[in-house]
C-alpha cells in the first residue's frame, strides 16, 4: 500500500510505483523499504495469529475506552487508530465475515467518534477557560 505522500512523491517524480521514488541522490524508496513491505507482507497475509491479533483488538478497545472515560483523548485516538491497524490485518487474514467486518467497522466507527467529541469538549473547556 501506498499513503498520501508517497503518492504525491510519485506524481512529482513522475514514476509509477512508490517503490522507484528517488529518496535521495543514487537511493530509491524501494531500496530502504522494499524489505520492510516484503516481510510485513508475509506477516499480514500468512503468518498473523488470527486468535492473538483477535485479543489484541479486544485489549486495544477496552483501553481506548478507558481512556475516554478518563478525559485521555491522546492515547484513546492511539489504541483507536491501532484497533484499525489490527481489524485491517484480521481482514487481510481472511478471519472477518461480512457480517462482522460491519460490526468491527462500527466499534471503530464509535472509538474514533468518541475521540473527536472528547477533544472538541476539551477545546471548548480551553477556550471557555481563556475568556
Amino acid at each position: 500500500l501506498t499513503y498520501g505522500l508517497e503518492r504525491i512523491a510519485m506524481f512529482l517524480q513522475g514514476v509509477e510505483s512508490a517503490f522507484d521514488l528517488l529518496w535521495s541522490e543514487g537511493v530509491r524508496y524501494g531500496e530502504i523499504w522494499l524489505e520492510k513491505e516484503r516481510q510485513f507482507s508475509i506477516y499480514n497475509f500468512e503468518r498473523a495469529s488470527v486468535d492473538r491479533v483477535q485479543q489484541m483488538f479486544e485489549l486495544a478497545e477496552a483501553e481506548a475506552k478507558e481512556c475516554l472515560a478518563a478525559g485521555l483523548v491522546f492515547p484513546a485516538y492511539d489504541h483507536t487508530l491501532r484497533c484499525s491497524h489490527l481489524f485491517n490485518v484480521l481482514d487481510a487474514r481472511g478471519a472477518i465475515s461480512v457480517t462482522e467486518r460491519e460490526s468491527y467497522i462500527a466499534r471503530i466507527r464509535a472509538l474514533a467518534r468518541g475521540c473527536a467529541q472528547e477533544y472538541l469538549a476539551k477545546l471548548g473547556e480551553e477556550s471557555e477557560a481563556a475568556v
